[in-house]
């Protein structure tokens, strides 16, 4: 015969299954494993070094540079531009065969305003090529969006969520 449960000895169940999992190598009971869950980094081959560097300066990206690449960081993403010494090099294979620039469409998420995002932008003498223009992005809501392009010509898409 089942036992009817207190609500004193299901209040000591929760406690401890929730110490349990809060335990260091313990997962959440609720979080999926095995399953891709988002991008770390994002590789394009780069061709004008030196403009790719000032522009991606200009618009304050922290940026990391070795003699492969250079490393642009967006939150906890990555882009690496790689230099051309590297995309050309027939011995480089870890790469797209047949990229070169430009090659890259990347959307980022803006955290502001229309206006906040057209400033920033004009601060760094990039012409906006299209937008603001409403689209619907990889959230699965309705947002706008603002095109620009870089020295190497890849697009870049400053999404703007409600």
């Amino acid at each position: 015969m089942k036992r009817k449960m207190t609500r004193r000895s299901f209040v000591t169940h929760v406690a401890a299954a929730g110490a349990a999992m809060a335990a260091p190598g313990i997962k959440a009971m609720a979080q999926q494993t095995n399953r891709v869950r988002g991008f770390d980094h994002v590789a394009l081959p780069m061709q004008n070094t030196d403009a790719m560097l000032a522009f991606y300066r200009s618009l304050g990206f922290d940026m990391r540079e070795s003699a492969a690449a250079v490393s642009v960081y967006v939150g906890n993403q990555m882009i690496n531009f790689h230099r051309p010494s590297r995309w050309q090099d027939a011995s480089f294979t870890l790469r797209a065969p047949a990229a070169k620039p430009p090659c890259g469409d990347l959307c980022f998420v803006w955290d502001g305003t229309a206006d906040a995002l057209k400033a920033w932008l004009d601060g760094a003498k990039a012409k906006v090529i299209e937008g603001p223009v409403p689209r619907q992005g990889g959230r699965k809501a309705n947002a706008s969006s603002v095109y620009i392009r870089d020295p190497d010509g890849n697009l870049l898409e400053f999404m703007i969520y409600p």
